[in-house]
């Protein structure tokens, strides 16, 4: 990663640097305020910004004609304002629109509601996600790091400056909106207020006929207490005072706006009586402490907290570079029903290729700590290649057969 000028390059950009000279139209989606328009307007030649009401109201009248007069690359911001623009693009793109003609954010919920979307087989979708470290400090590094583990390329030694427990949850404390992290305490805890009022008592209502706002707060909530955990329905469902259905809506809503994510239980037919229940992650550790009422004074001392925060802080730096490289690599949970053997997180590429990883507070590591990793290698060792127990110490080393302990900060270091 570089930086250039003010702008803080993202992983995305390597992905569309790659595709716009041979793809005609992209369709950039994550949490509101996490980068998207940034990072589009820097790439356009010309920007339509749908959510002005006198430029939506121009080009609703006529939208193949107001953007044919546009240079290219063309970005449409708030794209879901005027849903014809979809069809303005989708005609251009037919007409033989050249590759990068087309960048719009916005909304994905039109996808799901219709099942003639014309973006289908015409926009690539692309998702953002909160700025990770490794983007912040300009790491070259750090974009290669997921290929690097399913290379088993581990870096032995000592990593200097390591962070402490508690610089790692001062990192998770400021989360990853571009807004959010440069402010000082008291302020970030303001933008997060605002962020949350505005997320349930506006974007999600525009989504959804939301008739019950402080039931979503108190899924949120319910939510951040759950963070990195395995909760049943029942449990949010008591948690947020509502049925069933409303809450398995409400989730649907958050995960699709990016604000959670439910990561799916991994399946293997060599194991058996593995939980199917999705793992719960607050996709921004700085909303969820601010969900919890925390800051990381208080999330050291609370060994739970900890644990969990953490665990969704180490997703965060990775989730963004799952996509980077050429493995396509998905992640998964694993746990079995007895609660002997749980994995926190599971990368698996297209090919079948494993990397476990477990994140412990903790900043020495113990060879039974390797136990979980160890079990899911013996049963799977021809396609497992890298266990990892992420850590908060500073030395990485070898623990046993294909299995390390690294230091957290080594994702950016």
């Amino acid at each position: 990663m570089v930086r250039e000028g003010s702008y803080t390059r993202r992983y995305v950009d390597d992905y569309l640097d790659r595709a716009m000279p041979h793809l005609p139209a992209f369709l950039i989606t994550g949490p509101r305020a996490c980068g998207k328009t940034t990072t589009a307007v820097r790439r356009g030649a010309a920007v339509v910004r749908l959510d002005r009401p006198e430029e939506s109201e121009l080009f609703s009248g006529q939208p193949d004609a107001y953007l044919a007069r546009l240079a290219r690359p063309t970005v449409i911001d708030e794209w879901q304002v005027s849903p014809e623009s979809m069809g303005a693009v989708k005609r251009a793109v037919d007409a033989g629109a050249g590759p990068g003609s087309f960048l719009l954010t916005g909304s994905v919920r039109a996808r799901y509601l219709s099942p003639l979307w014309p973006g289908t087989g015409r926009l690539i979708p692309v998702r953002m996600h909160g700025l990770t470290q490794g983007e912040l400090v300009a790491s070259e590094r750090s974009a290669s790091f997921v290929e690097r583990l399913f290379s088993g390329e581990i870096l032995e030694g000592e990593l200097m400056s390591a962070p402490s427990v508690f610089d790692y949850l001062e990192l998770a404390v400021s989360g990853g909106f571009p807004e959010a992290i440069a402010l000082p305490d008291d302020l970030r805890q303001s933008w997060f207020d605002g962020y949350i009022s505005q997320l349930v008592g506006r974007d999600l209502v525009e989504l959804s006929d939301l008739r019950a706002p402080q039931a979503l707060l108190r899924l949120l909530r319910a939510s951040a207490v759950n963070t990195a955990g395995i909760p049943t329905m029942a449990t949010l469902a008591e948690a947020t005072a509502a049925d069933y259905r409303t809450v398995s809506r409400y989730l649907d809503l958050l995960e699709e706006v990016g604000i959670v994510e439910r990561l799916p239980p991994w399946s293997s037919n060599r194991l058996s009586r593995l939980v199917k229940l999705p793992k719960l992650h607050l996709t921004d550790t700085g909303l969820a402490m601010r969900l919890l009422g925390m800051d990381a004074v208080a999330a050291v001392h609370t060994g739970d907290v900890r644990g969990r925060l953490l665990d969704s802080f180490v997703l965060a730096q990775l989730r963004p570079l799952l996509g980077v490289g050429s493995r396509n690599v998905s992640a998964y949970h694993l746990r079995d029903s007895t609660g002997r053997h749980e994995i926190d997180l599971l990368l698996e590429s297209a090919a079948g290729e494993i990397v476990a990883i477990e994140v412990k507070s903790a900043a020495v590591v113990h060879p039974s700590d390797a136990r979980h990793l160890e079990w899911l290698r013996d049963r799977h060792s021809e396609s497992f290649r890298a266990g990892i127990i992420f850590h908060t110490g500073s030395m990485s080393v070898p623990v046993s057969d294909r299995i390390w302990a690294v230091p957290v900060a080594s994702i950016w270091q």
